[in-house]
């Protein structure tokens, strides 16, 4: 007569070799399962969610489908100042007066208040051009790619954020920080929207570290309505 098998009160470190018992087995691959959807929904997480760990990388920008590049691309620039409605401008600089410059490919409008350093308002507009380059798209791409690495390199200033942002044009960062040795701070949001680059400033006084902290929340809300209001016009253009 063959030896009883004791009773254990632990489980057993290995399978015995006789076949599982027919509720066990559904329940073990059922957790295997379960397990392994968890984890491709972590890895995709990782890799969806924003402010992740690919969050300063380079964008993976889709491409168009062929030949519709070109046909999309701007081949002019509004006014200067054409591009932010008064009420908007009265809202963010009151009193303000404006400054402009422009060419074929760069505008500039800077609002400020009269007889004051602040608060101002900056937009700057750049237009690669398809009759100036076969590459009008790409060129922008790249200005846009330059302004993204000075920005995460810029001595000097104080960088309190500094992200991607989705929803404005096919890539945007927006940016506040404050400025070394003045009682300012600044906050910029940079914009790419086919073959053209914009960038909205807006900055305000902010004597010391915990005042200019406490301002990246209403800075970054002005600068991103400005800079909704300057892609509208843009694509209306």
């Amino acid at each position: 007569m063959g030896l009883q098998r004791p009773v254990e009160p632990f489980h057993r470190p290995y399978s015995p070799p006789e076949p599982p018992s027919p509720p066990r087995r559904p329940k073990r691959f059922a957790v295997l399962a379960g397990a392994a959807v968890l984890a491709l929904a972590a890895v995709a997480l990782l890799l969806l969610v924003p402010g992740g760990s690919g969050r300063e990388e380079a964008t993976v920008r889709p491409t168009p489908p062929s030949g519709t590049r070109q046909s999309q691309t701007l081949t002019a620039l509004p006014a200067p100042c054409g591009t932010v409605s008064k009420g908007t401008v009265d809202r963010t600089v009151p009193m303000a007066s404006r400054t402009e410059n422009a060419n074929s490919t760069l505008t500039t409008c800077t609002y400020s208040p009269t007889g004051a350093a602040f608060p101002w308002l900056r937009v700057e507009t750049r237009l690669y051009a398809s009759g100036n380059t076969t590459t009008p798209v790409k060129d922008a791409e790249e200005y846009y790619d330059a302004q993204w690495a000075q920005a995460r390199e810029a001595p000097l200033v104080r960088t309190i954020s500094l992200e991607r942002h989705r929803g404005l044009g096919e890539e945007a960062y927006r940016w506040f920080r404050a400025d070394e040795g003045r009682p300012s701070v600044v906050g910029q949001v940079t914009a790419r929207i086919r073959n053209t680059v914009f960038t909205v400033t807006y900055g305000e006084r902010a004597p010391g570290k915990g005042a200019q902290d406490a301002r990246e929340g209403v800075c970054i809300a002005k600068v991103t309505a400005v800079a909704r209001e300057v892609l509208a016009a843009l694509n209306h253009f």
